[in-house]
């Protein structure tokens, strides 16, 4: 089978012994490294320089992700195929340019802590906490959304993006939202 052939996807049960442990190992690898990196050592800012702007930046790239999540969702119903496919593969590069950026953020400064009491802190919390394990989450149910799409299997790729879509909706909405309160509106102490 030449590279070309394979590369169309024209063989399921070849494709899927290859894709299917690979999405799982991603779909562990990924997390275990965002955790693994938040919690080591945090090294020189000289590594990389100042950094302060990247939690805008995420939050920026979060907000158009959710745009263009929406824009999916109506591009699909409206049966506009190849507009759908553009902006959820646009979601999912920028997606992926947020996780390194995050990762850099996180890894080059230290952690900003939410001052908030009371209500707002439990609210907060809250929100941090589920958009933090359905970040988890939404890895592999993206991934084998993208691979059942691509590999035509639109029946399958359906009833993930049931589960996919609006886990992947609320953490780009909630990652603006931690933002926001983090960054923006979190009280002095």
């Amino acid at each position: 089978m030449t590279t070309l052939n394979y590369f169309k996807l024209s063989t399921l049960k070849t494709n899927d012994r290859l894709f299917v442990p690979l999405i799982g190992i991603l779909s562990v690898v990924v997390p275990l490294v965002v955790a693994f990196l938040l919690f080591a050592d945090k090294p020189a800012t000289e590594i990389f320089g100042d950094v302060s702007f990247l939690p805008t930046l995420n939050a920026i790239i979060n907000s158009t992700v959710s745009v263009l999540l929406v824009l999916g969702l109506v591009f699909i119903k409206q049966k506009k195929i190849h507009l759908h496919r553009f902006v959820m593969m646009s979601a999912f590069v920028l997606s992926c340019i947020f996780l390194v950026s995050y990762i850099v953020y996180h890894y080059g400064a230290e952690s900003i802590p939410y001052n908030g009491t009371g209500a707002a802190r439990i609210i907060y919390l809250v929100i941090l906490l589920t958009h933090i394990l359905l970040s988890v989450a939404i890895v592999p149910l993206a991934l084998f959304s993208i691979y059942r799409a691509f590999t035509k299997q639109f029946e399958r790729h359906k009833k993930i993006t049931r589960w996919a879509w609006p886990i992947w909706l609320y953490v780009s909405v909630t990652g603006v939202i931690v933002y926001l309160m983090a960054h923006v509106y979190n009280p002095p102490v």
